[in-house]
């Protein structure tokens, strides 16, 4: 019966394709999930000549990039490359800069659509996936169904290699891949800042009172706190870390819409706001809401403080519910992130600067247009994590363990946010706090193996991972950036071609010809890769005088630092290298900076200078410097070209750290 029923079944969606063409019956390559990920797997897809097809089941590209996600968490730019650098490239042009990593709700989207129009890539929206077809360690096809808003029947796709690039990771936890939901404890992979975590970043300050009459345990607790007790730290546990929404506001008053009471609003939810309020003597709406500044008078607003957007405790279920589960509990969520809105500006028990600064602020008329001016992709910051042919730990992040097999780069802190809110017993006082919340950085960018994106080979051999990859919860914290998602998605993509053309599983194909391919042509389109030369490579860059090197706030993993008047820096430039170039220098955010910056360019012919101002040096967002055009030279036959700096004469620190020259097409 079940062999009836799937070939009726695609002789049915052949029917359906014939009338619909976005709904193909068979494709090189099939993308699930619109995210950022997959509009960048889909792109590069299609951009290497394949048949491709994106399902996404909702009606919005880009995922969290373009749901409120606006202030992106970078890392280091050295990671970044390929099409998510080009990404942000298209944001800056956008602004009128070179790059730009903070951005509207909808210029994201926007950009995402122009990417699947260049390749005319047919999208599937408001389509999900109801089963996997598989033939022993083979996908043969997938059943996908219509979602409640959208019309039309199932339909049963056929592909040679499928990507799954959803958050959630439903692909490939139906195609029977191993995966694992929560927190391991440390000893599984040796790590320290696995498992239960009791920290003090966004935490309660001691003796908040849990109960709701204080000091009467029989009352109960207040909302959103656990009766869990505190496990031994670092031990394991299903609990996932919190969601939130990112959210886009505005203080413009000709966009803006008022934050109104949310029906099903329930003020006893910020009792132990209230609390926190009080006994911190809390003033400023900043401390509740990371209200991070977007163009045209917008925000990101993140999670900030020991109560806020996250709701913390409510995502456990949420990696493995169904369809109609995960609806019920991001409308919950969504509940609770209006009604804090709502509640910082309305309750009459909070500071009145509080309630003042709040009402400052409401929805962007032109944001969200078709969904009521509220993102409908919610933070899902973590959820299946593939158990694959490598897994990527702390170790990988710190620098103690690396691979040879990189497809990415990953540079941000190992982050995880709150899993629960429990009470303990402090000196005999019973007190609320919050636990899971771990942030630890100081590493340097590291690579992310290709291993960690393919399942093992016995259990599927043609599907890519490049989201929920194959990572421990700690590790997962550090690389799970949407600029990251991007590259990981655009090597998959490669690595999905290049299976195809070589008739090999995806676990067999040549990791170096992946990365000489992104390395040659990372736009996917012939455009010339970028040249860096970083302060780090010293058969490039000459140092007289007295510099230090420091690891912290460069590009890449260093940068040279000094402050003496005689000190220069000399970036030499490939002699030999002829053609137009823009040149391009980093200048990172450095203490107690010099005020001018002596630039000197020798073409190969000609020697010409330039100043730079430190406040013309514009940095925005969540990056430690920006790249500053020098200028737009013809570098020439000759002898050996190069850019050198010095302070201007007037004091204070100038940094070398890197150099990008950019070809002129």
């Amino acid at each position: 019966m079940r062999i009836l029923f799937v070939s009726i079944f695609t002789i049915l969606s052949a029917a359906i394709a014939a009338q619909n063409n976005t709904i193909p019956p068979r494709v090189n390559i099939c993308v699930y999930g619109g995210t950022s990920a997959g509009v960048m797997a889909a792109y590069s897809a299609a951009k290497l000549g394949k048949t491709v097809v994106l399902i996404e089941p909702g009606n919005r590209l880009g995922g969290l990039t373009s749901g409120g996600l606006g202030f992106t968490d970078i890392g280091n730019k050295y990671a970044i490359s390929g099409l998510a650098l080009d990404f942000y490239r298209k944001t800056g042009a956008h602004y009128g800069r070179f790059e730009q990593w903070i951005f509207e709700p909808s210029v994201a989207e926007q950009l995402f659509k122009n990417y699947i129009k260049a390749a005319k890539v047919p999208v599937v929206y408001n389509f999900q996936l109801k089963d996997v077809k598989k033939k022993r360690n083979k996908i043969a096809g997938i059943f996908i169904e219509p979602t409640e808003r959208a019309g039309g029947r199932p339909a049963y796709l056929e592909a040679d290699i499928f990507i799954d690039c959803s958050y959630e990771g439903d692909l490939m936890a139906k195609a029977g891949v191993s995966y694992h939901v929560g927190r391991e404890g440390n000893a599984v992979y040796k790590e320290t800042y696995n498992g239960v975590q009791l920290m003090n970043k966004h935490q309660f300050p001691d003796g908040i009172d849990p109960y709701k009459i204080p000091g009467d345990a029989s009352s109960g607790l207040l909302w959103g706190i656990s009766n869990t007790a505190l496990a031994t730290t670092g031990s394991a546990d299903r609990k996932v870390q919190a969601y939130n929404y990112r959210i886009c506001l505005t203080n413009d008053p000709a966009n803006r819409i008022p934050v109104t009471r949310p029906p099903g609003y329930d003020a006893t939810k910020f009792e132990l706001l209230l609390r926190y309020i009080r006994q911190a003597n809390i003033q400023s709406i900043k401390s509740v809401l990371k209200l991070d500044q977007m163009p045209n008078h917008k925000t990101d607003i993140n999670n900030n403080g020991p109560f806020s957007t996250d709701m913390i405790g409510w995502s456990n279920d949420y990696p493995e519910a169904s369809y109609n589960k995960r609806k019920q509990l991001l409308n919950a969520l969504e509940l609770y992130n209006k009604s804090l809105l709502y509640f910082l500006g309305h309750d009459s028990r909070l500071p009145a600067t509080i309630r003042e600064q709040m009402l400052e602020w409401g929805y962007p008329k032109d944001e969200y247009t078709n969904n009521h001016h509220w993102t409908p992709q919610a933070y899902i910051r973590e959820s299946r994590r593939m158990i694959g042919a490598y897994v990527m730990t702390q170790h990988n992040c710190q620098g103690r363990e690396t691979v040879t097999d990189g497809v990415g780069v990953a540079a941000y802190t190992m982050d995880s946010h709150n899993c629960q809110r429990i009470v303990i017993e402090k000196d005999g006082v019973k007190m609320v706090k919050n636990e899971g919340d771990v942030q630890i950085g100081g590493f340097a960018p590291y690579p992310i193996s290709y291993r960690a994106i393919t399942p093992r080979e016995q259990e599927c051999n043609n599907l890519l991972v490049p989201v929920c990859l194959s990572a421990s919860h700690i590790a997962y914290g550090s690389i799970r950036m949407e600029p990251v998602f991007m590259v990981l998605a655009q090597s998959a993509a490669v690595a999905a071609c290049l299976a195809i053309d070589n008739s090999r599983t995806v676990q067999q194909i040549d990791v170096a010809a992946v990365q000489q391919k992104l390395q040659a042509d990372p736009l996917l389109d012939g455009t010339p890769p970028d040249l860096i030369i970083d302060d780090a490579d010293t058969d490039q860059v000459q140092f007289s005088g007295d510099w230090k090197r420091q690891t912290q706030g460069s590009y890449g993993p260093s940068m040279m630092l000094a402050n003496t008047p005689d000190a220069t820096a000399r970036f030499l430039l490939p002699a030999t290298t002829e053609g137009r170039y823009d040149v391009y220098l980093y200048l990172p955010r450095i203490k107690d900076a010099a005020r001018e910056i002596k630039i000197t360019v020798f073409d190969g012919v000609e020697t010409t200078g330039h100043l730079v101002s430190a406040e013309a040096v514009k940095v925005l967002g969540q990056t430690s410097g920006e790249w500053h055009h020098i200028g737009n030279f013809n570098l020439k036959k000759g002898r050996q070209p190069y850019l050198q700096i010095t302070a201007a004469g007037n004091g204070g620190t100038i940094a070398a750290d890197a150099l990008l020259l950019q070809q002129k097409r």
